[in-house]
């Protein structure tokens, strides 16, 4: 079976929980949703069936639609698909934003049977003509709270509007928004649900405290400190609040650690994003700093901690960030440095998992700092969402302004004006 020996290439030999429960429903031909902890191979767990079950055909439009809220995503997917597809005839590809889509477009054009994409660009190449989705068999939406939260919510109505009636839904997430349950109810036929665990629990493995400091710059003295210990700290994801302050964050601890770490956000180039990933996967760096961009479904193996610098809003942003570390049968450490002001979030995600977070004493040799130099701490933010920036407000005065003397127009008296100056000039007699 060429699945079975892709299988044996990448060194898989036994399923996890929501793999195992998923394959049977997916290959009778269900509707599902699939509730699991990040890091159980939920990407597996579609992708298996799907193939498994895709016959060979040399048409040119997609017959497998997977929906992903990132380029990051759309990338590890498509990696993914293609490393189980080596001994198959299945054309793989993804598209997404933030680049040329000239490129894309032709590229699709020469035909795939299974596609990745983001909502915007997907939509984008359907309204060109590009994309007939008219042929699509299976739709996944994976991360699908991620999408409405980044604001795909029209295209992601516009698109499952797109798609023929007939056709077979999956879902996949680690944790559910309550409005999702509106697109499971317009779209889905009686989906099965999977929930392999309860909503929200953190993944067993995952050692969590707290440390909680007087201010936003002693947080960066103590992030800084206890980076300082490479051997225990050998591979970590520090996730920020805002791009503002994941890029002051690193450029303040470069002058100490240099070329040991990377940034990355949205206002990074692909390449810049992709290249940042790469480093940390392969040791290259042992730091990244980071918006909630990578919190979601980003396989990164091996990562031995997670620091929050200051905790998300959303509790279920914290069980993704945290989840990046303790993959599947790793052990894995989070740390969350928080302020007084943020004690309220802390409370909510502790109800939230369902247990309390111990807090840790300060180490010694940290600088407790009076300074509020980091302007952020005061300034709302507005994450990693450039939808939400906020919109300009120009003071300017009004729409007049005193034009210059030489486009200042003049009365010269009517069209007859000169004809009488001239006139005028040779004593009322006419040039002849």
């Amino acid at each position: 079976m060429p699945l079975l020996n892709a299988l044996d290439d990448m060194g898989f030999d036994t399923p996890t929980d929501i793999q195992e429960k998923a394959f049977p429903i997916i290959m009778s031909g269900r509707d599902v949703v699939g509730i699991a902890q990040t890091g159980t191979g939920k990407t597996l767990a579609y992708l298996l069936p799907l193939l498994r079950q895709l016959p060979f055909s040399e048409q040119r439009q997609p017959r497998i639609l997977i929906l992903v809220p990132t380029r990051e995503l759309v990338m590890q997917v498509v990696e993914e698909a293609r490393r189980l597809t080596a001994y198959m005839s299945v054309r793989v590809d993804g598209v997404y934003g933030g680049t040329n889509i000239n490129t894309q477009s032709n590229r699709v054009y020469q035909g795939v049977d299974l596609l990745v994409a983001t909502p915007g660009r997907l939509f984008d190449l359907a309204m060109r003509g590009t994309l007939r989705l008219k042929s699509i068999q299976k739709l996944v939406i994976d991360e699908v709270d991620e999408m409405l939260n980044l604001g795909f919510r029209t295209q992601l109505n516009n698109i499952l509007d797109l798609l023929p009636e007939k056709r077979q839904n999956l879902m996949f997430s680690a944790t559910l928004a309550d409005d999702v349950e509106i697109i499971i109810k317009d779209f889905f036929r009686e989906p099965e649900w999977i929930d392999v665990h309860f909503r929200g629990t953190p993944i067993s493995r995952i050692r969590q405290k707290i440390y909680k400091v007087p201010n936003f710059a002693t947080r960066f003295n103590l992030l800084s400190l206890l980076l300082e210990d490479d051997d225990v700290f050998d591979k970590v994801i520090v996730f920020t609040p805002s791009r503002k302050v994941a890029d002051k964050i690193f450029n303040k601890l470069t002058p100490r650690y240099g070329g040991q770490m990377s940034v990355i956000h949205s206002n990074k180039s692909q390449n810049q994003r992709f290249n940042a990933l790469d480093e940390l996967k392969s040791g290259d760096i042992r730091i990244l700093i980071s918006t909630d961009l990578v919190a979601r479904g980003v396989d990164i193996f091996e990562v031995s901690h997670v620091f929050n610098f200051g905790l998300p809003e959303i509790p279920g942003a914290y069980i993704h960030r945290i989840g990046r570390t303790g993959r599947v049968d790793k052990d894995g450490e989070a740390i969350s440095i928080i302020t007084e002001a943020e004690e309220g979030f802390r409370i909510a995600i502790e109800e939230f998992i369902g247990r309390s977070i111990p807090e840790e004493q300060l180490p010694e040799g940290l600088v407790i700092s009076n300074a509020e130099d980091w302007d952020e701490e005061l300034a709302p933010s507005a994450g990693d969402k450039a939808y939400l920036r906020p919109v300009k407000i120009y003071q300017g005065g009004g729409a007049f302004h005193q034009k210059k003397e030489k486009n200042l127009k003049v009365n010269l008296g009517g069209p007859g004006r000169k004809k009488r100056l001239a006139l005028k000039k040779t004593g009322g007699k006419k040039k002849r």
